[in-house]
């Protein structure tokens, strides 16, 4: 099968539009290239981009990569096969006995075997390579592992591509909010829009990971295990990332007000932490909470936010001790979130508030957290803020109309 030349130049367009060829690979396609590598046992992997003129190495594991002619590509050959490739000679096959890396022009590949990369339109734009200069087969289990893997590379891709693209429109909207409110009916386009073009690349990740994880060849290799949890580690942030945007989103709709119980809020708030807690070895004291009136779903976020942001930016070293309580100040009740952690100067308190802010880089976050938590409290008539307490640490406090 050949593709013809309205094929090739699609594939130009998309390579270009997936920015593959001027990106750093990132650790998620590095893990994919060096766990396919470990499961069918070869020296030798790569993810090669088929451009109309050229092929692109832009992942590899045990060489370094490079670019060659796309004439030269063992890839280029079978590149408009759906399926798997698995040749155990590359000498004695008609497709490759004349290429340049079989023949010692270029190298000596005997074994190879790849699997199509191909869009979510069913365009091929590359292929999932492994080789060998030794002949070898792949077992049934390795070969369906390629087909996974090379698929999976393409929902990276396409994931790195709706992520970009939102972050952009989340800037631009950042740059215009002052100017222009966003409508109910724009936000509630824009969630399901996130939730359409995100979590279906993203749901393909963890359940072909969670799949992975429990393959014999991957649960008997310590090594193994850790890439594919690794792979994993990453889908569930993204996921978090997602979830904040899509809260972010929904604040500007309409509020559902009902008698919320506070400590109800926090209880559910503090079972969802609990890996976290555990993992940290975190205290969590929490004093007599009011019942209000407004979104529990929505206050959920705004606690969640603090008090997971109380843990994560702790002292190292240190044990985390977070605090929950509550005061009436005459019309309103003050909830604070106090932690005894690595605090933020009194100059920078604010900006916190701000969307993309971060406190501490080295902490995974996105900035989006606190950010959300001021619409959200401002929607229900409140305000939030942030202090120093006396013995060092940060207390964020919200307050909301009894």
């Amino acid at each position: 099968m050949n593709q013809t030349v309205a094929d090739v130049t699609l594939v130009d367009r998309e390579i270009e539009r997936y920015q593959v060829l001027d990106r750093e690979p990132g650790r998620d396609l590095q893990s994919l290239v060096d766990l396919i590598a470990e499961i069918c046992e070869v020296p030798h992997a790569a993810i090669n981009m088929i451009s109309s003129s050229s092929q692109h190495q832009i992942v590899t594991a045990g060489f370094e990569p490079s670019v060659c002619a796309r004439e030269d590509s063992m890839c280029a050959v079978v590149m408009a096969d759906p399926l798997p490739i698995v040749v155990a000679d590359a000498s004695k096959d008609d497709r490759f006995r004349d290429n340049p890396f079989v023949t010692g022009e270029i190298g000596t590949v005997r074994f190879y075997a790849s699997a199509p990369i191909t869009t979510p339109d069913g365009l091929p734009i590359g292929r999932l390579c492994v080789f060998d200069l030794v002949p070898r087969e792949l077992s049934v289990v390795q070969r369906q592992a390629l087909g996974v893997m090379a698929a999976q590379v393409m929902d990276l891709l396409e994931l790195r591509f709706r992520s970009q693209a939102l972050e952009d429109s989340l800037r631009e909207l950042t740059d215009v909010r002052d100017e222009l409110r966003r409508s109910n009916e724009h936000l509630t386009l824009f969630a399901g829009q996130v939730s359409h073009d995100l979590r279906t690349p993203l749901t393909a990740i963890l359940v072909n990971a969670e799949l992975l994880a429990t393959e014999p060849v991957v649960e008997g290799d310590a090594e193994v295990a850790h890439m594919v949890g690794a792979v994993e580690e990453a889908g569930h942030r993204m996921d978090t990332m997602i979830q904040e945007m899509l809260t972010f989103a929904r604040e500007g709709g309409r509020l559902r007000r009902v008698d919320t119980d506070l400590r109800r809020v926090v209880d559910l708030v503090l079972t969802d932490v609990g890996p976290l807690v555990q993992r940290e070895d975190a205290v969590v004291r929490v004093g007599d909470l009011p019942t209000v009136t407004g979104d529990p779903d929505l206050l959920y976020s705004v606690v969640l936010n603090l008090v997971t942001n109380a843990i994560k930016f702790t002292r190292p070293g240190e044990t985390p001790t977070v605090a929950i309580d509550a005061e009436r100040t005459g019309p309103r009740w003050r909830i604070r979130v106090t932690d005894h952690g690595i605090g933020v100067p009194a100059d920078e308190q604010e900006s916190m508030f701000g969307l993309f802010t971060r406190a501490d880089h080295d902490v995974a976050g996105h900035g989006i957290g606190l950010s959300t938590a001021r619409r959200i409290v401002e929607a229900h008539g409140g305000s939030i803020g942030m202090e120093s307490p006396a013995g060092g640490g940060t207390s964020v406090w919200f307050d909301l109309p009894v």
